[in-house]
């Protein structure tokens, strides 16, 4: 009896040891796609900021045609103030739906747990 308990023992510490591999493994390859993700999002992120100065100086310059130079400013920095307010709601949206933690080692510990307690079901 004592020697199938500790083989018990024994096989029920491997497998939780299994599972925390398990959570690790997880947790790296999605911080390895988040990270090239990032490197991606930073580069488009400077493209796109260099474009959009741009774009806004020849908007301003083009509005200064038509009224005073300080006026057609203002009018630019406004409207950049309004998508930069949509884009922050709907990023502030998203990131509340982001989930960090390991869904499949959460369920397997779970069973795991529930197997411990009851071993004959």
């Amino acid at each position: 009896m004592g020697e199938l308990l500790s083989q018990v023992t024994s096989d029920v510490q491997t497998l939780f040891r299994q599972e925390v591999e398990l959570a690790k493994t997880e947790v790296r390859q999605e911080a390895t796609k988040a990270g090239k993700a990032a490197g991606m999002y930073g580069g488009a992120g400077f493209a796109g900021y260099m474009t959009l100065l741009f774009l806004s100086l020849a908007a301003v310059l083009g509005l200064a045609n038509v009224m005073d130079g300080g006026w057609a400013a203002l009018i630019v920095t406004a409207v950049w103030a309004v998508v930069a307010a949509v884009l922050y709601a709907r990023g502030r949206a998203r990131m509340r739906t982001v989930s960090p933690t390991p869904e499949k080692t959460v369920e397997t510990m779970k069973e795991n747990a529930q197997w411990a307690r009851h071993p004959t079901r």
